[in-house]
């Protein structure tokens, strides 16, 4: 009974102590960084107003945190410290020069923080929460707006939103400050009218606005047509100075080619015999004109083609601005360029033809002399010859008259002899070819004037006497 009689006193001990820390924790209120707590009753603080002015209040407040609310006594408020937004948008109201507008803007306030804004906003806004902050600074952000809007233009408030937003800032911090407001921003979104003036008024704006984007869109399209342009010509001068190059590349390989040519023929036509040797220079000598011809040639095409790239350079730099005057220029370039490169085609074909005659005449003449001196040599040697030495040679060639006259007769496969009494047909023959032969000293009298029977005579003579002579003694 003893320890049953002590563990009740202490139970409710034990339960006493904790509903006693129980009601004082619950009398302990905490609010968060957004809220101040404001405790009410308790016995009264003097405070010093910004005027200097003293007075009492009956209240405690506390900003973030908690504090300790003695039960019975005091009471506890919060009060909101968030940022509120207003939306204020106003009826018509007419601007200082007496156009009627309508004002759309938006701003953000909230209760300022300091001592005395708090104690103000507790004064006037405590129990009411952010709705009835809201609609009392609506209320009075209208107000401030719909004076600022009667003392400037339109003009100005259209052209100057920053100063028409300082302007009502101004106008609304005194009567936000004496209900411990701040205003944190403000923002005209739109102004707006039924007359139609702000449209009318904005007109020569859009269409300068248009204006300014039409010239710059027409100088961006101008300055990438430039850019283009000088892209193209320079790729196109590229390409042109590259086959140039090559040109150059190609002549002087064929010109290396055909020197190396020419003295291989010259060494090979040292050991050739006089006319093969002259020949031979000569042709190489063509060669070389040729290639001279080519060389020229060569350098009238890149003479050409350097025609060409300032042709395409000046339809380049004047494709976009006078396109008629480069395509003027470029017939007339390609013209010239033509003309010039049939001109020096006719002079290169000139100058061969010039050479290949120059050439064969040269032949010709060789050709004449050899003959002319082997002519002037046979002529010399028939001066020599006396007529006794020429008949002789008459006689020598005879055999070979008579087997050219019998010769036809040796390819007849049958003869048929018809008639006659002059002995049989072979012997006719034979009798028709010594005609012909006893025919040849008249002649030969007759084209030559020697008469072969008198020689033959004046030969047969002296053999005649002698053998006469030899008889008689």
């Amino acid at each position: 009974m003893s320890i049953l009689s002590l563990i009740i006193p202490i139970a409710i001990i034990v339960v006493f102590l904790a509903l006693i820390i129980f009601l004082l924790a619950k009398q302990y209120r905490k609010v968060g960084p957004n809220e101040i707590l404001i405790v009410a009753g308790g016995r009264k603080r003097t405070v010093v107003l910004p005027d200097g002015r003293r007075i009492k209040i009956g209240y405690r407040y506390r900003l973030g945190g908690g504090a300790f609310v003695i039960p019975f006594i005091e009471t506890v408020y919060t009060l909101p410290v968030d940022v509120i937004t207003l939306n204020i948008k106003t009826p018509e109201v007419l601007t200082f020069n007496g156009v009627p507008i309508m004002a759309e803007a938006t701003a953000q306030i909230r209760i300022d923080t300091t001592d005395e804004a708090i104690r103000l906003a507790a004064e006037q806004f405590l129990g009411q929460g952010k709705e009835g902050i809201r609609d009392v600074a609506a209320t009075i952000l209208e107000g401030k707006m719909r004076e600022v809007i009667g003392r400037m233009t339109v003009e100005e408030i259209y052209r100057g939103r920053q100063e028409f937003a300082n302007r009502v800032k101004e106008a609304a911090k005194e009567d936000f400050s004496q209900m411990g407001l701040v205003m944190i921003s403000f923002a005209l979104k739109d102004i707006s009218d039924s007359q139609g003036y702000l449209e009318a008024l904005s007109r020569p704006q859009i269409a300068a606005a248009r204006r300014d984007a039409a010239i710059a869109q027409a100088e961006t399209e101008k300055e990438a047509i430039i850019k283009s342009s000088e892209a193209r010509k320079e790729a196109e001068i590229a390409r042109l100075a590259a086959e140039a190059l090559i040109a150059k590349a190609q002549w002087e390989n064929e010109a290396k080619k055909a020197e190396s040519q020419v003295m291989v023929n010259q060494k090979k036509a040292q050991a050739d015999f006089a006319y093969e040797l002259e020949r031979h220079k000569l042709s190489q000598e063509i060669k070389k004109e040729e290639a001279r011809v080519k060389q020229i040639e060569k350098q009238e095409a890149i003479k050409i083609e350097e025609l060409e790239i300032t042709r395409r350079q000046k339809e380049l730099e004047a494709s976009v601005i006078k396109p008629a005057d480069a395509r003027k220029y470029q017939i007339m370039a390609e013209a010239e360029a033509e003309e010039y490169r049939i001109q020096a085609e006719a002079k290169g074909k000139a100058e061969a033809l010039r050479l290949e005659g120059q050439v064969e005449a040269e032949s010709i003449r060789l050709k004449g002399m050899a003959e002319a001196e082997a002519m002037l040599q046979r002529a010399k040697a028939w001066e020599r010859l006396n007529q006794a030495a020429l008949i002789e040679m008459y006689f020598k060639i005879l055999p070979e008259l008579a087997r050219a006259v019998a010769e036809p007769l040796s390819k007849i496969d049958k003869i048929i002899i018809v008639g006659g009494d002059r002995g049989s047909g072979a012997t006719r023959i034979t009798a028709q070819v010594a005609e012909v032969l006893a025919q040849m000293p008249e002649v030969i009298k007759s084209l030559t004037g020697i008469d072969l029977q008198k020689w033959l005579k004046e030969r047969l003579a002296p053999e005649e006497k002698s053998e006469t002579e030899k008889s008689e003694s």
